[in-house]
């Protein structure tokens, strides 16, 4: 990387991976609950939740996130005028910023919520029953008995839906967020004969961020499991 190349895209970077951690961690955060309420209406013994729930989770997850992103950013700001920010000197790239997140969570909730049956799925039938015998209502037992053993049964599904999500902010530039795959464009804009320089640093960046994650995950799935 020559001296031109850094003083344009260095002083940029980390403040570019900054934002793409923020959309991680807040999308993230965003898509668990939205995600544990998807499970538990996916679950529940009202039949209008479940199906409520199991057409989200199929029509989102056979939908393109860039189509999510552009009807964030679209349909809600242009069209509805629905922003999610004040107005004020930084309005454009909080409300960007916000309607990335949204997109985000309502697309990876779905991944979530299929993450946390396939723990249900490891629960044994006969805890629900036994829950259910001794009067725990559906709440009360998808809370204190079958939703504990799901996550724990669910880390590195769960693990690896947060890796995508990282992935996934990349597209978060096409409604001109800040993030690393936008610093990456217009630095290629301008040093096309740099690209495979540019897009190595880019990667890297992105596998500082993720190899953690995955060997994280992956610890606390076996450390967590629960032993049957």
């Amino acid at each position: 990387m020559n001296a031109e190349l850094w003083s344009e895209m260095g002083p940029d970077l980390l403040p570019a991976f900054w934002t793409t951690v923020k959309l991680t961690f807040w999308s993230a955060l965003g898509s668990m609950i939205l995600g544990t309420v998807l499970t538990a209406m996916r679950v529940s013994p009202v039949g209008i939740l479940r199906s409520i729930a199991t057409f989200y989770i199929n029509t989102v997850r056979n939908t393109p996130l860039t189509l999510i992103v552009l009807f964030a950013s679209l349909g809600l700001y242009v069209n509805l005028d629905i922003a999610l920010a004040g107005q004020g000197a930084t309005f454009t790239t909080t409300n960007n910023f916000r309607l990335a997140v949204l997109a985000f969570v309502l697309y990876t909730s779905s991944f979530v919520a299929e993450s946390l049956r396939s723990g249900i799925n490891t629960v044994p039938f006969g805890q629900a029953e036994a829950a259910r015998s001794l009067g725990l209502s559906f709440f009360q037992n998808f809370r204190h008995i079958i939703f504990p053993q799901a996550l724990r049964g669910a880390i590195v599904p769960l693990g690896n839906t947060l890796i995508a999500l990282t992935k996934n902010t990349t597209i978060a530039s096409v409604i001109g967020v800040a993030e690393a795959s936008l610093l990456m464009k217009s630095t290629v804009e301008n040093h096309a004969n740099q690209v495979f320089v540019i897009f190595g640093v880019i990667a890297l960046g992105f596998v500082i961020l993720t190899l953690p994650m995955g060997l994280a995950f992956g610890a606390a799935g076996k450390r967590l499991a629960v032993k049957r």
